[in-house]
């Protein structure tokens, strides 16, 4: 299956760019390990102490253009707050900016599903 144009809705704007389907599903499992992630470093009231640091998700994908998705999931109060730093770069133009998890993941999902049929 060819390449299909993946969009992402950035806090200002959106980029759309070719995205391959297995590199789609990929990113997917990478966003599910950085919600576990988020979720255990997220502060409970009651628990006593602070959870354990977690290590940061750092998704790249080498294709038509270089896509480098970054989270630290330490610094994020919860899932519903983290936001990821999204880096997308060919030999012409490179783009460095922020996008909220939960878009990506929304994104990413509407992206899988209309491209696995």
């Amino acid at each position: 299956m060819p390449d299909s144009n993946f969009s992402l809705n950035l806090l200002a704007g959106s980029v759309s760019f070719r995205f391959p389907l297995e590199a789609a599903i990929a990113l997917r499992d990478e966003i599910s390990a950085l919600l576990e992630n988020l979720k255990a470093t997220s502060v409970r009231p009651g628990q006593p102490g602070k959870p354990d640091p977690k290590p940061p998700t750092e998704y790249r994908h080498t294709g038509d253009v270089f896509l480098e998705i970054f989270c630290n999931p330490n610094i994020w109060p919860s899932p519903f707050a983290a936001k990821v730093l999204v880096t997308l770069r060919d030999e012409r133009i490179r783009l460095t900016t922020e996008a909220e998890l939960t878009q990506l993941i929304s994104d990413l999902n509407d992206f899988i599903a209309q491209n696995s049929a």
